[in-house]
C-alpha cells in the first residue's frame, strides 16, 4: 500500500482521506458489502465528519472514497488503526491493485489530481474555480428555498434561513458540483 502525506505547508482545519480502490470485476458485490462495513467503522472514530463515494460506472472498477475528519490527527488515527488494518486485510484479495491513499487538508482534496505525487494547483486557480462554483449557488439556492420560506415562515427566521441556505450550498459544492467541475477543468487547473 502506498500513501502520501500532505505537503508540510498546508495548515487548514479538517483533513480528508482520499482513497482509490480498483476492484476486481467479479468482486463488486462483496466490495460494496465491505464498503458499508468500513464506513460504519470509520464513523465510530473521533472527529469523523462524513464520507463521499464516487462509484464506477456499470462495468468500471475504480472507486474513489473521501473520508472527512475534523483534523489530520483524527484522520491519521483512523488510518493507522487496527480496525482499519483488519478490514483492509479482508478485502485486499478482491482488489486488482494496491490501495492508493493520501491525507489532504482543507479544500485541497478537490484540487489534487489522481496521479500519486502530483502537486496541488496554484492557489489563484483554486480560488477562481471555487468562486465560480459558489457564486451562482448563492443566487440560485435562496430562490429555491423561497417557496418553502413563504409556506413555513418559521424557517425564514434570521439565522435559521441563512443556515439552511448555507448548508444546501455546501452540500451541493462538496457532493455534486465541485467534483464534476474540477474533473472537467483538470487539464487547465494542473497546467503551470
Amino acid at each position: 500500500m502506498s500513501d502520501t502525506s500532505p505537503p508540510a505547508d498546508i495548515h487548514c482545519d479538517g483533513a480528508t482521506l482520499q482513497i482509490h480502490h480498483k476492484v476486481r470485476p467479479e468482486a463488486r458485490e462483496r466490495y460494496e458489502t465491505w464498503l458499508r462495513q468500513i464506513i460504519e467503522a470509520a464513523g465510530r472514530f473521533p472527529g469523523h465528519q462524513g464520507v463521499h463515494i464516487l462509484r464506477p460506472p456499470a462495468q468500471g472498477q475504480d472507486y474513489e472514497i473521501a473520508v472527512r475528519f475534523a483534523s489530520e490527527e483524527d484522520a491519521q488515527r483512523w488510518r493507522e488503526s487496527n480496525e482499519r488494518r483488519e478490514l483492509l486485510a479482508v478485502i485486499q484479495p478482491e482488489l486488482a491493485q494496491d490501495e492508493r491513499l493520501e491525507i489532504l487538508s482543507g479544500i485541497d482534496f478537490w484540487f489534487t489530481p489522481p496521479e500519486s505525487g502530483a502537486k496541488v494547483p496554484v492557489r489563484w486557480k483554486q480560488w477562481l474555480i471555487t468562486t465560480s462554483v459558489i457564486w451562482p449557488l448563492t443566487i440560485l439556492v435562496p430562490l429555491l428555498w423561497w417557496p418553502l420560506f413563504r409556506v413555513a415562515p418559521v424557517l425564514e427566521t434570521w439565522g435559521l434561513r441563512h443556515g439552511l441556505v448555507a448548508a444546501t450550498i455546501v452540500a451541493l459544492v462538496v457532493y455534486v458540483v465541485m467534483p464534476r467541475v474540477v474533473r472537467r477543468v483538470s487539464p487547465w487547473l494542473h497546467r503551470r
